[in-house]
């Protein structure tokens, strides 16, 4: 079987210490914004679009890195994170990647404006890492979110 891999981005979007997670409704898992990243987009803009989309929010994204560049090539916002999730497993098999590249980044409220054809802001919490530790969540959206909150609250 061919593995299909596809680029992603996610955003831990912070406010007032907390990190937003939803109710995805296909994967049944709760989730930060985040999706795939289009044909004409750089992974940090797929993430700061996804956020903005889903949460109606306009964050801030976290960066770090030098500033290089020539008159050819330049830098790109970094992600915190890249990470590689198996999607689609079949007989042990996988079918299904996504390369996805995780970003933090800081919004000024927690008034949560979905934009049209999606989930509804009671689909929203925000979670303080002591929620994150107490929830129902992957692993690891429980280690980036608290890492998440943790680095925003440093920067």
């Amino acid at each position: 079987m061919e593995t299909t891999r596809h680029f992603t981005a996610t955003i831990y979007v912070v406010a007032d210490g907390a990190t937003a997670l939803h109710d995805h409704p296909r994967l049944g898992l709760r989730l930060p914004p985040g999706g795939h990243v289009d044909r004409a987009e750089l992974p940090h803009e797929a993430a700061l679009r996804e956020a903005t989309e889903e949460t109606g929010l306009e964050p801030t994204l976290l960066t770090e890195g030098d500033d290089v560049r020539s008159e050819t090539a330049r830098a790109i916002p970094r992600p915190r994170h890249l990470m590689l999730a198996d999607v689609n497993v079949c007989d042990g098999e996988v079918g299904h990647q996504h390369v996805d590249h995780v970003y933090y980044a800081r919004a000024d409220s927690r008034a949560i404006d979905p934009g049209p054809d999606e989930e509804p802001a009671a689909a929203w919490d925000w979670y303080i890492p002591d929620d994150l530790r107490a929830a129902d969540v992957d692993p690891d959206v429980e280690e980036l979110g608290v890492e998440a909150i943790r680095t925003v609250g440093e920067g």
